[in-house]
């Protein structure tokens, strides 16, 4: 990294979020292109070359970027819909609006969802887009195309469903596909943008929705593509007791069962939610290292009930946190899902020892590196690994008073992001995004959710 442009961090508090927890009450960190450098207490070391900018960091804790690990962007245009449903009668109400959605909505939905998470402290992004109506465009490459204009990290799990009303699923027939050509338009997405080198900004999943909108042979097949092509599995599981009463009455056996019996469970699977599991179920997820996108606040929305994080945790489950879609959680913001999720899981049965303010940090940074897969590379404040970190600003009126940095981070109010890295790449300043104009998306999202409402309505 010798001949590398470097930017140095200084004065900070640091979470360094490594196997040891390693925390730094006043430190440095020194980026070089697009790696962590070096990281320590005091001041930088002297004689750095090619320092093309230093930051005075006083008052702010520095953070590994935040990982979300589950999301469905297209609904940033459906906010506010359905607010009083359960998951199943909510399906039913959105479904024939989302039905109509096109390229350019999902290109305006996609800028929305990932603008409010940048601005927030993430720095690797995920989509679950599974709805594609026929003759809606190129809804995959829109998505993408906003992830990189935004300058953020991303894995599109390309979703698919294969049943729809006339086979007893919950979507239209005319926004489902056929189990041919899901599968060729996931293998076609997966040959055109995953990136699986090191410093990869987009990777691709395959990600058939859920047991209740994809056939056994989809699921089935679904899981010897992506093994074939060497990319990751993401899917829905263990949301609601509906779902956990369908897969009864549809196959015989639970969610984890049927999983396992289409070979979904594994070191390349993660399933968001997974809130109704018993012991055999998570020890299933412990003993093959299938990953779960925790997502408390969509889980509340929704009124799924409590994930049982702090067992899945114990049973070696690997645990991130996801925003979910934005019509089942309007903020958009992963930062308020560290909170969130100490504060819900503490209503369990664990009650005050089911998390505390670290773990619920590494919920929404290592943790999700290793639900993508990425822990080598993310999620961890270490020389060698990529630049993606967070400035957060706690000296003003709403931390100040909290000494431990990272107990006002996750138990405090929002705090403002100063500055966000990705790939060494600086992407947000003083809480605004720089490579994305926010104000002109946040026309076109109003343009685009009203144009689809009239449609849905003249439908």
């Amino acid at each position: 990294m010798a001949a590398a442009q470097r930017i140095v961090i200084e004065n900070c508090s640091i979470a360094t979020v490594d196997a040891d927890d390693t925390e730094y009450g006043h430190g440095h960190v020194v980026i070089a292109g697009n790696r962590i450098e070096a990281l320590g207490a005091g001041g930088a070391p002297e004689g750095l070359e090619n320092v093309v900018r230093r930051i005075d960091a006083s008052g702010h804790l520095v953070t590994p970027g935040l990982v979300n690990t589950h999301h469905h962007f297209y609904q940033w245009i459906t906010r506010g819909l359905a607010t009083d449903h359960n998951l199943f009668d909510w399906l039913v109400a959105l479904y024939p609006t989302w039905a109509r959605i096109d390229e350019p909505m999902v290109y305006a939905a996609a800028q929305g969802s990932l603008a409010m998470m940048v601005r927030g402290g993430v720095t690797t992004a995920m989509d679950h887009h599974y709805v594609y109506p026929r003759d809606s465009g190129d809804l995959s490459g829109a998505i993408i195309r906003a992830a990189r204009e935004a300058g953020v990290r991303f894995t599109l799990a390309r979703g698919s469903m294969d049943r729809g009303e006339k086979d007893g699923g919950l979507p239209p027939d005319f926004a489902v596909e056929t189990l041919e050509d899901a599968l060729a338009a996931t293998e076609q997405t997966v040959e055109e943008y995953h990136d699986a080198s090191f410093d990869a900004m987009t990777q691709v999943a395959v990600a058939p929705c859920s047991p209740f909108s994809v056939s056994t042979e989809l699921m089935r097949e679904g899981a010897g593509l992506a093994r074939r092509l060497g990319v990751r599995l993401h899917t829905h599981g263990s949301e609601t007791v509906e779902e956990e009463k369908f897969c009864h009455e549809q196959f015989g056996m639970g969610p984890t069962d049927y999983f396992e019996s289409t070979g979904w469970l594994g070191e390349d699977v993660w399933m968001a939610h997974c809130v109704h599991m018993n012991d055999s179920d998570i020890a299933a997820f412990g003993r093959t290292g299938t990953g779960v996108a925790h997502c408390p606040s969509s889980n509340a929305r929704l009124a799924a009930g409590i994930a049982r994080v702090p067992d899945m945790l114990a049973a070696g489950v690997p645990v991130g946190l996801g925003v979910d879609g934005t019509a089942s959680n309007e903020s958009g913001e992963l930062h308020t899902e560290l909170r969130n999720a100490l504060l819900i899981n503490r209503l369990g049965a664990h009650r005050e020892a089911a998390l505390n303010a670290r773990q619920a940090l590494r919920l929404a940074t290592y943790g999700g590196a290793r639900v993508l897969g990425r822990g080598a590379q993310i999620g961890s404040l270490e020389p060698g690994k990529l630049a993606d970190l967070v400035l957060w600003k706690l000296d003003t009126l709403a931390h100040s008073s909290i000494a431990d940095p990272v107990a006002a981070l996750v138990l405090g109010a929002a705090a403002p992001v100063t500055a966000s890295f990705v790939n060494g790449r600086q992407v947000v300043e003083e809480g605004r995004l720089l490579h994305v104009d926010e104000d002109a998306v946040a026309r076109s999202t109003r343009q685009e959710a009203q144009r689809l409402a009239r449609i849905a309505e003249r439908a």
